[in-house]
């Protein structure tokens, strides 16, 4: 791994972030390069992409999301910040140890949208990663300080959805 590494951020209201992203794994795997994903506020991994993912023996998955996070004011809001902090250590371990070459912190802009994380401990992990070390932010309500410390940011926007006409997810297509 002899390039720079550089941090890409996937964003907005629109399907498809998590699937760019591991679509990025996929292609790092490719070349051999080595590569962690550490899933923030998604609580399963039942998608086709992680079930392969998961059949790479240089690819690791964490999750530490706990699902569907509850208001502030609800006692279960902590235990998802806890969740989320933790995920931060490990996606911190991953991104300062040189072992990877791309680390995937899936849905991390929701998290700190939805305050179980703060901005400022994302961008300490961005800019303290091992100089190769490329890392990957998804999820909706990309901060302004995530924003500008990204290389390339790209905005998913949704103009139209099934869902929206009572279409249900598929298999192989939603997950």
């Amino acid at each position: 791994m002899s390039d720079a590494g550089r941090i890409l951020i996937f964003t907005g209201d629109g399907k498809g972030k998590t699937t760019a992203a591991l679509g990025m794994a996929l292609r790092a795997h490719g070349h051999g390069i080595p590569v962690a994903v550490i899933q923030f506020v998604k609580s399963e991994t039942k998608t086709g992409e992680f079930a392969a993912l998961k059949e790479m023996a240089d690819v690791e998955i964490v999750v530490t999301g706990l699902g569907f996070v509850p208001r502030p004011a609800d006692p279960r809001f902590a235990d998802h910040r806890r969740a989320a902090e933790e995920g931060l250590r490990i996606a911190a371990e991953a991104a300062f140890s040189g072992r990877y070459g791309l680390v995937v912190l899936d849905e991390v802009c929701m998290a700190v949208a939805l305050t179980l994380l703060a901005e400022d401990a994302v961008l300490t992990v961005l800019h303290e990663a091992a100089p190769d070390c490329t890392i990957v932010l998804t999820g909706r309500g990309a901060t302004e300080g995530l924003i500008q410390a990204a290389d390339t940011v790209s905005e998913v926007r949704c103009i139209k959805h099934g869902f929206d006409s009572g279409r249900k997810a598929q298999r192989g297509v939603e997950f």
